[in-house]
């Protein structure tokens, strides 16, 4: 059936192909590194970049859920429009995806369920980097499967923005975006605050986010700061202990101040930062009734890094330091905190007239509770001509528990303090073809997994949940992606991931999450422009999981845009399809919103 909806979709567009050569954004991209930054084309990795663009016309209201629209990403979600998702790639846990924002770690070690706890609205993002594979040497831990690069920009000029929103189940939103700046010194501000009463019984939410980042044009670079505040407050129906539990609540938030240095010295390139991410989670299992079970964890991650790359005749070397400590305090999981050191070294160079790239690797992290950790890798890859080139990457990869997997405990989990952390070899080798207007990515993979970690339990009905190094785990799957500009109003884009995972040695268990993830993905957009002013957008996705059946999805974002005033029509799961992306939380069936937006110049 995928091939068949695949073979339509693809044919159908054809029929109106009239191939124009035109410039596209990402060919100008680099993708930004912890070391060096690489224009897009010449990487070799796996890498999607989410445009400006495509964010605008997107059928989507949260980061989680335009990244649902990216091949080999699986974001599983409890709720909508962005109160909590899961993510993962590639058939990988929550754990293991390292996420940043504009650079700085996001990544909570309580849990990985906080660490889409973002404090900037959609509209705030120029572009979202999306590296999947071993990424480890480069980022160090929880780069495991992938690592999200969530990046906002602040331009010169003086204007506001003003938005606001409305839809079913009493959902509104408000939004101000103010720039003040020129080229020497810019500063942006963003504030929105969004509510809903909940498609179903205790599901409503209210969230607020407030932003503000500057950057400052010093000799051959910039200094940048950024502050945001994210605070969540939703109706957990279902979501944790158990689907009969539907009266949980929870409050969350996150809080993030970095500054960050950039500067060029000849042949020497420095980049710096200092930064604090701070996070808190109050949970109740009644939120009527408080008095019977309540969490409350306040974490704390405070670090700084300062990373240099140095080119000379036998290419460009990177040499990185990072020191980090992260602290908690909670009533369930105690006090606790390690100490993190870590050092990058990378070196690129290129043989054969540059049509051959090679970038050896290797980290070293020392965890002051956990030891030491050592992550090698390779990537490689040959250019034919302009247009075709292939790639492949190896590297070993750890993942060091969080403060949940070892010492929770409820009347349904148990963690487990005597857990061994997990680690992997990730290769990958795939072949990319690149013009102005077309983008095909096909690629193999393979992740073997030694001491994975998950949660437990000996048959269905046992009461608890229990953290354990599970044995070996085997993920290897094909993806394949291919976008195509036809012309000025038509574009579309499609693509396909298989996964097969296995326990290698399977015991008398139940796992949680290990065999929760994707078996065939297909996704399809197209989008649409007429009128002049008119852009239209309809996604499309069909998931099958393993062990929790198949669904169909339908989106569609209707955009009426002219010089400064912008309105949309967006409805989500047009097909009214019933479906559940994690534990059972049943999701939302059709969705309406309508939202506007309205530019004002200041002189």
């Amino acid at each position: 059936m995928i091939k068949k909806a695949g073979s339509i979709f693809f044919l159908g567009a054809l029929f109106f192909v009239q191939a124009q050569e035109k410039s596209t954004d990402i060919e100008t991209i680099e993708v930004q590194g912890k070391l060096f930054s690489t224009p897009y084309k010449a990487a070799n990795q796996n890498i999607t970049v989410i445009t400006k663009e495509d964010i605008i016309n997107s059928p989507a209201k949260s980061i989680d859920e335009i990244l649902q629209l990216v091949p080999g990403m699986d974001i599983r979600r409890r709720g909508a429009n962005g109160v909590q998702s899961d993510i993962g790639f590639r058939g990988s846990s929550f754990e293991q995806v390292l996420l940043l924002l504009n650079g700085i770690r996001m990544n909570d070690s309580q849990t990985g369920h906080n660490s889409m706890n973002l404090p900037v609205d959609l509209d705030e993002v120029e572009r979202i980097e999306v590296i999947k594979g071993p990424a480890a040497r480069r980022f160090g831990q929880n780069a495991y499967a992938g690592v999200i690069n969530v990046i906002t920009k602040t331009d010169p000029g003086k204007r506001v923005k003003v938005s606001a929103e409305g839809g079913d189940f009493e959902t509104y939103g408000f939004g101000l975006n103010a720039r003040l700046g020129n080229e020497k010194f810019s500063n942006s501000l963003q504030a929105n605050s969004a509510s809903s009463q909940g498609y179903i019984y205790n599901t409503d939410y209210e969230i607020r986010n407030v932003f503000y980042q500057s950057k400052l044009n010093i000799k051959e670079g910039d200094i940048r700061l950024q502050a945001g505040f994210s605070e969540k407050k939703f109706g957990a129906n279902g979501f944790y202990s158990s689907k009969a539990a539907t009266d949980q609540y929870e409050e969350t938030q996150a809080s993030v101040v970095s500054l960050a240095h950039r500067q060029k010295f000849g042949k020497l390139k420095l980049n710096s930062n200092l930064y604090w991410r701070r996070g808190q989670d109050m949970y109740l299992f009644n939120r009527e009734k408080p008095e019977i079970y309540r969490n409350m964890h306040i974490g704390n991650n405070v670090g700084g890094e300062v990373n240099s790359a140095y080119d000379w005749g036998l290419g460009t070397t990177g040499l990185g330091v990072e020191l980090r400590k992260e602290l908690l305090v909670s009533n369930n999981l105690g006090n606790r905190n390690r100490f993190v050191s870590q050092v990058f070294f990378e070196h690129h160079f290129s043989l054969l007239d540059n049509r051959l790239s090679i970038s050896p690797g290797i980290s070293w992290a020392n965890y002051s509770k956990e030891g030491n950790f050592f992550y090698p890798g390779l990537d490689a890859g040959f250019t034919f001509n302009e247009n075709n080139k292939v790639y492949g990457n190896i590297a070993r990869v750890h993942r060091v528990p969080t403060f949940t997997d070892l010492y929770y405990t409820s009347k349904t989990e148990h963690g487990n303090p005597d857990l061994r952390p997990e680690n992997a070899v990730y290769s990958e080798i795939g072949y990319q073809y690149q013009t102005k207007n077309i983008l095909v990515k096909v690629s193999g993979f393979l992740r073997d997994t030694h001491d994975a970690i998950d949660w437990t339990k000996i048959n269905e009905s046992d009461t608890f949940w229990s953290a354990q190094n599970i044995g070996n785990t085997t993920i290897k799957g094909i993806e394949a992606e291919l976008n195509h500009r036809l012309n000025d109003w038509l574009k579309y884009t499609v693509g396909y991931t298989y996964l097969d995972n296995k326990i290698n040695q399977p015991g008398n268990f139940l796992a949680r999450y290990a065999l929760d993830n994707l078996r065939h993905q297909f996704i399809a957009k197209l989008e649409t422009r007429f009128l002049k002013n008119f852009t239209n957008e309809i996604a499309y996705r069909y998931n099958e999981r393993l062990n929790n059946g198949s669904y169909h999805l339908v989106d569609e974002k209707l955009s009426f845009v002219k010089k400064d005033f912008s309105v949309y029509v967006l409805v989500n799961n047009i097909t009214n399809t019933y479906y559940t992306e994690t534990f059972g939380v049943q999701m939302p069936q059709r969705w309406f919103h309508l939202g506007f937006s309205y530019n004002i110049n200041i002189k």
